[in-house]
C-alpha cells in the first residue's frame, strides 16, 4: 500500500504523521539500528578470534577491536557500490547456508544415535515470570530480527507486490525451521549451563562434533555474522537517507553519490555510531536495550495498518490481510515492552525512553521552528567584517 523505502518510517508518517515518524528516525539513528549492527560485529569478533585462544576467552580488546575494523570494512563497501554490496550479501549468505546445514545434519546424526539425554528435564530449574519470559523473547526475537529489511529498500526493489511478500513468505518459515533444528543440534552436545558458558557455542559444537575439522564452523559463523551485518548496513543506510529526505536529519544525510548510486553519508554516519556502541557495550546489554526499543516502533507500524483501514478507507490495498493478524501483534508488541518493566524494572529502561522523548527538542527547534545555527552563525560573521 505504501510503497516508499523506510520501512516503518513512511509507515508512521502515514498513518501517525510526523512526530512518531520523526523519533523513529532518530531511535532508530541513534539506538536501534547502530546497536544491532554493533552486537552482530562483536558476535564475528568473538567467533572470529576464539581459535586463536583456544581453552579460554579472547581479550575484550580484540574482540571490540575486530568488530570495529568489521564495521569499518562493511560501510566502506557499502559506501563505494550497490552492486559490490549485493554480491557480499549473497556470497555470505551462501556460506551461512553451508554451516546451517553442516550443524543440522550433524544433529539429526546424533539423535539418530540416541543422544537426546540433554532434552530430558530441560525446564527444571527454569525461572517463570512474566518478565523473565519476556527478556528470553527479546533475545529469541532479535536473533530473528532482519524479518522487515527488504521493506527499507522498496523504492529499489523489482516488481515488490510480487517479489516482496514472496521473499517474506519463503524466508521467514526458511529460517525459522533453520534456527529450531540448529538449537536442537546444540541441546544434543551441550548441556543448558554448558550452552550459556560457551563464549562461542558454535565453537563449542565444532570442537566436539566434527574434530579434526573443527575449524570450519568459526570460519563459517564469522562469514554468517558478516553477511547479517552487511545486510543490516545495506538498509539501515535507505532509512538515514529516507528520513533525511523528508527533512527529518541532517540534509547531508540525504545525499547519494552521482557516480556509485550509494547513501554514503548516510552509511559512514551509522557506522561511525555503531563504534561508539561497541566501546561500552556487552551483546547482551545491548539486546536488551535494542529490543526495548525497538519493539515499541514495531508495535506502533503494526497498529498503524489497523488505525489505516479506518483513516484511508481509499487507498488501494494489493495485499490485505485479516484484521485479527495485526491485533494479535499489536497486544503482543505491548506485553513486550511492559512486561520488563513491570516485573524486573531497571534504569535502562527509563534511560531509553527519555532518550526516545529527548528528540522532540530537536524536532521542535530544528524541524518546527526550522532554527538553523550554522546560517545564523555565518549570518553573525558577515555582519561583523
Amino acid at each position: 500500500m505504501i510503497t516508499k523505502s523506510g520501512g516503518e518510517y513512511p509507515y508512521l508518517m502515514e498513518a501517525f504523521g510526523p512526530i512518531p515518524a520523526y523519533l523513529f528516525s532518530w531511535t532508530s539513528l541513534l539506538v536501534i539500528k547502530p546497536s544491532s549492527f554493533a552486537i552482530i560485529c562483536l558476535s564475528f569478533a568473538e567467533y572470529a578470534s576464539a581459535p586463536f585462544y583456544p581453552g579460554c576467552d579472547p581479550p575484550v580488546v580484540v574482540i571490540k577491536c575486530l568488530a570495529a575494523a568489521a564495521i569499518v570494512i562493511i560501510t566502506t563497501v557499502n559506501s563505494l557500490s550497490v552492486k559490490l554490496g549485493s554480491y557480499v550479501q549473497n556470497f555470505f549468505t551462501a556460506a551461512k547456508m553451508i554451516i546451517v546445514i553442516i550443524i543440522i545434519v550433524s544433529g539429526i546424526v546424533l539423535l539418530a544415535q540416541g543422544k537426546t539425554e540433554n532434552f530430558k528435564n530441560s525446564f527444571n530449574d527454569a525461572k517463570i515470570s512474566a518478565g523473565s519470559i519476556s527478556l528470553a523473547f527479546y533475545n529469541g526475537l532479535w536473533a530473528y530480527d532482519g524479518w522487515n529489511q527488504l521493506n527499507y529498500i522498496t523504492e529499489e526493489l523489482k516488481n515488490p507486490y510480487r517479489n516482496l511478500p514472496l521473499s517474506i513468505i519463503i524466508g521467514i518459515p526458511l529460517v525459522s525451521v533453520c534456527y529450531v533444528l540448529i538449537n536442537i543440534s546444540y541441546f544434543t552436545i551441550m548441556t543448558s549451563t554448558e550452552l550459556l558458558q560457551s563464549q562461542a557455542v558454535a565453537v563449542t559444537f565444532g570442537d566436539r562434533v566434527l574434530y579434526p575439522a573443527s575449524w570450519i564452523v568459526p570460519l563459517f559463523v564469522a562469514f554468517s555474522t558478516i553477511g547479517a551485518a552487511n545486510g543490516t548496513c545495506f538498509t539501515a543506510g535507505r532509512l538515514v537517507y529516507v528520513a533525511g529526505r523528508e527533512g527529518h536529519m541532517l540534509k547531508v544525510l540525504s545525499y547519494i553519490s552521482v557516480k556509485r548510486f550509494t547513501p554514503a553519508p548516510a552509511i559512514i554516519f551509522y557506522g561511525a555510531i555503531a563504534i561508539i556502541y561497541i566501546i561500552p557495550g556487552d551483546i547482551n546489554t545491548l539486546i536488551n536495550y535494542f529490543s526495548f526499543a525497538v519493539w515499541i516502533f514495531y508495535g506502533l507500524a503494526v497498529f498503524a495498518l489497523i488505525v489505516m483501514r479506518f483513516t484511508r478507507k481509499e487507498f488501494k490495498r494489493p495485499i490485505k490481510i485479516p484484521i485479527v493478524i495485526p491485533i494479535f501483534v499489536t497486544i503482543v508488541s505491548i506485553l513486550l515492552v511492559l512486561a520488563p518493566i513491570i516485573s524486573e524494572p531497571e534504569w535502562a529502561y527509563l534511560y531509553c525512553v527519555l532518550f526516545m522523548l529527548g528528540g522532540l527538542i530537536f524536532y521542535v527547534l530544528f524541524i518546527h521552528f526550522k532554527f538553523n545555527w550554522a546560517q545564523k552563525i555565518s549570518s553573525k560573521y558577515i555582519y561583523y567584517r
